[in-house]
């Protein structure tokens, strides 16, 4: 398969700072576009693979899976698409089409394994698919996702993870006008899941132990907010939400929320992944039917439907652009929770 060479930043290993590097990019199939990228959001989860956090990183690896760009060429088999259109990339490039995950569009669930955007299997050159922190990307068209063109472009990109994995549990757990959402944490995505579920009608309430963040929270859409070590103030909700998302990304314990659950409501955890140390409290759950669950991203269909729901609502990130140049220092930040949402890097910097 004929290959072309781009600039992109990455890492050669967990201890190295990420530096400019040239990658293979394929050159496009009859079923891929190729997309010049403008924006690209910085997820915990590039931190996590960078650093090899979770295990398994291959290197070099080139993180990213926020993505914004411009289509530059389009495969003959591809008619949803055309050069000149404004289009994303989320986290998944490619996945089986094939088991009962993905026939009802939930390839996050894709039973094979999907294939991420970076540190996937790529079938197509061999070794693994490098992410958004680059000049361009071709990807199979039917992951490839339109963006609405009234929306501030690099605002957007962070919808292709923050977004979505906020999105999906609302709509799965059916959040309406008359739910009662509460969000735990105010970073990446708890500011998104307060702009969607205030979107969706909710009453939205955020958990958070900063009570300077109070102000900031309301600002975003935020009904109420609650301090979670304010004994007082966390009986004041017992039994309240249908709904809680939970975007802490480290481990914590979830039985004092659990307890402001109502009848048969459930508590999502989309931040953390591994083991909780505290031991979940069964007697709350057994009765009231309360449940706590996970979730993660969601399927091409439904970040296609959470974009068009933005493009209509008119929501996007909080968002502090960066420089490529500037990412080791971001990322230095991001650790601290020293950023007003979510970091985005324009693209141009690398040219």
């Amino acid at each position: 398969m004929n290959t072309y060479s781009v600039k992109a930043y990455g890492t050669e290993s967990k201890e190295a700072d990420l530096k400019e590097m040239n990658i293979e990019r394929r050159e496009a199939t009859p079923n891929d576009v190729e997309i010049e990228i403008l924006f690209c959001g910085v997820c915990h989860s590039d931190l996590h693979t960078a650093r090899n956090d979770w295990g398994g990183t291959k290197y070099p690896a080139v993180p990213g899976h926020e993505i914004v760009g411009r289509i530059t060429k389009v495969g003959t088999e591809v008619s949803k698409f055309k050069v000149g259109d404004i289009a994303g990339v989320g986290c998944i490039v490619d996945s089986c089409g094939t088991c009962e995950s993905c026939k009802k569009d939930l390839e996050q669930y894709c039973q094979t394994g999907f294939v991420g955007t970076y540190n996937g299997k790529d079938e197509h050159l061999g070794g693994h698919t490098f992410g958004g922190y680059s000049q361009k990307v071709v990807v199979d068209a039917d992951h490839v996702l339109r963006i609405p063109e009234n929306l501030d472009l690099a605002a957007v990109a962070p919808l292709l993870c923050a977004g979505i994995t906020t999105w999906s549990p609302l709509r799965h757990w059916n959040v309406g006008s008359d739910s009662k959402v509460a969000v735990v944490g105010l970073g990446g995505l708890g500011h998104m899941a307060i702009k969607l579920a205030k979107g969706l009608g909710a009453e939205v309430t955020l958990f958070s132990r900063t009570p300077s963040k109070t102000e900031d929270a309301k600002q975003l859409g935020a009904d109420h907010v609650v301090i979670s070590t304010d004994e007082e103030q966390m009986k004041s909700v017992a039994g309240k939400f249908d709904v809680i998302i939970d975007t802490v990304p480290y481990d914590h314990d979830v039985n004092p929320y659990v307890a402001t659950l109502n009848i048969s409501g459930t508590l999502v955890l989309v931040g953390f992944i591994g083991k909780m140390e505290e031991a979940l409290f069964t007697p709350p759950m057994i009765m009231g039917r309360r449940s706590v669950a996970g979730s993660v991203i969601g399927g091409i269909a439904e970040t296609q439907e959470m974009l068009d729901f933005c493009g209509e609502h008119n929501i996007v990130s909080e968002i502090e652009m960066i420089k490529m140049q500037d990412i080791n220092e971001a990322y230095k930040r991001m650790l601290k929770s020293d950023v007003r949402y979510r970091f985005v890097i324009d693209m141009k910097s690398l040219s």
